[in-house]
């Protein structure tokens, strides 16, 4: 099986202070389908959507996040499994002293 080399373009990365989420749902698409949850991110003033099969997510507003995206179309949609709260290096120590 040949692969193809071309260079994939690389994940856009997003980073902020989450200053609002709101969810809808449950949505389910086909018969069979686990419901799953749209979540609506607003980071710096930019919105980002994140599919979950969970209805709360591990973070909070006010919390510094890191995730990737890609753009489709007209949304910025949140990769599966790459959201997480940001930790300052300089601070980790301090805060668990």
């Amino acid at each position: 099986m040949q692969r193809n080399f071309q260079k994939r373009t690389p994940k856009l990365e997003g980073r902020g202070i989450l200053e609002k989420v709101t969810t809808d749902g449950p949505h389910s698409d086909w018969l069979g389908m686990p419901d799953y949850y749209i979540h609506s991110l607003v980071v710096a003033g930019e919105e980002y959507k994140y599919l979950s099969g969970d209805k709360t997510l591990e973070v909070n507003e006010g919390d510094t996040i890191v995730f990737r995206y890609k753009q489709q179309g007209k949304e910025k949609r949140i990769d599966k499994r790459s959201l997480g709260i940001y930790i300052d290096p300089s601070q980790y120590m301090k805060d668990n002293a």
